[in-house]
């Protein structure tokens, strides 16, 4: 029997990652997701690759929260929450 589960993050996937854009329902704000992005993926970096002196923690994911939009162009919510929940997973304890 074949699993489908998807492969463990990588910082490229990181990386490639898009969500579909919202614009007249609430999305979550594209500028701070993807900060938050950028710090994930600098996370999964391997250590002598990494741009941020910090890498961020699986809690600082968790706790995050984006300014939602709403009439203007921002990221699908459930797409991010998703796709961040697979980040958690990934990162290192």
């Amino acid at each position: 029997m074949i699993e489908n589960t998807p492969h463990p993050l990588t910082f490229t996937d990181v990386l490639n990652a898009r969500f579909a854009p919202t614009k007249f329902r609430e999305g979550y704000d594209q500028g701070q997701v993807d900060a938050l992005l950028d710090r994930v993926a600098d996370a999964l970096r391997p250590p002598h690759e990494r741009r941020f002196p910090t890498a961020i923690t699986r809690q600082e994911v968790q706790d995050s929260r984006f300014k939602a939009t709403k009439f203007r162009e921002g990221y699908d919510q459930g797409q991010v929450d998703d796709f961040l929940d697979r980040a958690v997973a990934a990162l290192p304890f």
